[in-house]
């Protein structure tokens, strides 16, 4: 694909001029992203794929350290001799005035007996404006084949139309020494992504000055919520996330402050008043008025003619309807989609939480998490972002299975996105 205008000619011509990895930063990839195997055999003899150290180990835990070369190895318990691995690794640097993400395939082949080999090729570059603009570079990937990450490694880093698929390629192995843009710098960013790519994070800092603001306030789980639920119109909670900031109030729950907020809007309350606006405990009060509106919205409910409720149930119905009857299960846990009003103002009341009310969030999708149908925790995943936004259990608590929970839905996300295309 030929540069459309000014910015892309400029980072095709600037691609050219990176550099190679430097032989720390290879070292980095090799011993940090990849992580070393350690073949054990049914009698407990370990080999080390590292170093070729034999050892013994029969206490069945996943993890060891070889006596030899002091490596951590991941122990596979198998009769295979050939292991394979292919990871992804970050590097950020800058070049002529522009932010630039560097995407690395790193391959590792290992075989009982002889030394591993490590190899490394670049695939991807996504290239930033200071003005928040982008572009991606990167070589051809193979059509037809359900994965989005098979790369005609014989092909050349070239400009590429944007597509899904670039932002699925894993970014969470950074390499820790960045060369940031002074446009960057100046929003105040120096470290961590808060559950986004870095692509995503770095446009979000140079073009919103909401989340420019939140970062230089220290309010980390804010700007988190706010870059992940697009559901929220932070302009609803701004008023008073200067008052919390003028008064050395951090959030630190911010889904469960912003909850909060939105209940005393609702009971009238002045969200300009620092005694409402920053609460000693978060918690307790939260719960004290998510108790006063259920009661206060089940006399409502009584009151309510019935056309009214059919109408709430009709809208969420043609909302929702497409991801009825999901159900993901790991033979011990069961996450099911909610599919009425009544079921999700049903949740709410009996785990005391605020999801009653989410059946008009449009970008939202409610499941109930299970265990022999006794509840454990509501999840809350955003349509837009594929990602889950909260799980929560009784008065927003967390469970013993919470982390179980959480994987179990993003494993599961694949099927979300076949129901949105449906």
């Amino acid at each position: 694909m030929k540069p459309k205008n000014k910015f892309q000619q400029k980072a095709v011509e600037a691609s050219k001029k990176l550099p190679p990895l430097t032989p720390a930063q290879e070292r980095w990839a090799y011993t940090k992203v990849i992580e070393p195997v350690g073949r054990r055999t049914e009698n407990g003899l370990v080999y080390c794929l590292d170093c070729g150290e034999v050892f013994h180990n029969d206490t069945k835990r996943k993890h060891c350290n070889c006596p030899n070369c002091r490596t951590k190895l991941y122990i596979e318990d198998t009769r295979k001799q050939k292991f394979e691995q292919r990871m992804y690794a970050i590097y950020i640097t800058a070049c002529e005035g522009l932010q630039v993400i560097r995407v690395f395939s790193v391959d590792y082949y290992a075989k009982v007996g002889t030394a591993p080999r490590y190899s490394h090729t670049e695939v991807m570059q996504r290239w930033i404006a200071p003005n928040g603009k982008y572009c991606t570079l990167a070589r051809n990937r193979v059509w037809g084949t359900m994965y989005y990450d098979s790369w005609i490694y014989s092909s050349d880093l070239e400009l590429h139309n944007e597509t899904w698929a670039y932002d699925q390629i894993d970014t969470s192995d950074i390499y820790p020494r960045m060369k940031l843009i002074p446009e960057l710098k100046r929003t105040g960013y120096k470290k961590g992504f808060y559950g986004q790519t870095p692509k995503d994070l770095f446009c979000a800092l140079l073009t919103d000055n909401r989340a420019e603001s939140l970062l230089k306030m220290g309010q980390d789980d804010l700007l988190r919520l706010y870059l992940n639920d697009h559901s929220r119109n932070i302009n609803d909670y701004w008023p008073s996330i200067r008052i919390a900031v003028r008064n050395g109030y951090k959030v630190t729950d911010a889904t469960m402050w912003c909850d909060y907020l939105d209940m005393l809007r609702e009971s009238g309350k002045d969200l300009h008043s620092p005694k409402y606006v920053c609460p000693a405990d978060l918690h307790r009060e939260h719960d004290r008025y998510m108790n006063k509106l259920a009661r206060l919205e089940t006399d409502r409910e009584i009151a309510e003619n019935l056309p009214s409720y059919l109408r709430k149930e009709t809208a969420y119905r043609k909302a929702k309807a497409n991801f009825f009857g999901l159900v993901f299960s790991d033979g011990h846990i069961d996450v099911r989609v909610l599919e009425s009003v009544r079921e999700i103002v049903l949740e709410g009341k009996a785990m005391h939480h605020c999801v009653g009310s989410y059946h008009s969030k449009a970008d939202s999708l409610i499941l109930s998490a299970t265990i022999d149908g006794k509840r454990l925790e509501t999840v809350e995943v955003s349509l837009s972002k594929l990602q889950v936004i909260q799980s929560r259990g009784v008065c927003n608590g967390q469970t013993e299975y919470h982390d179980r929970i959480v994987n179990l839905v993003n494993r599961n996300m694949p099927l979300i996105r076949k129901r949105i295309a449906a």
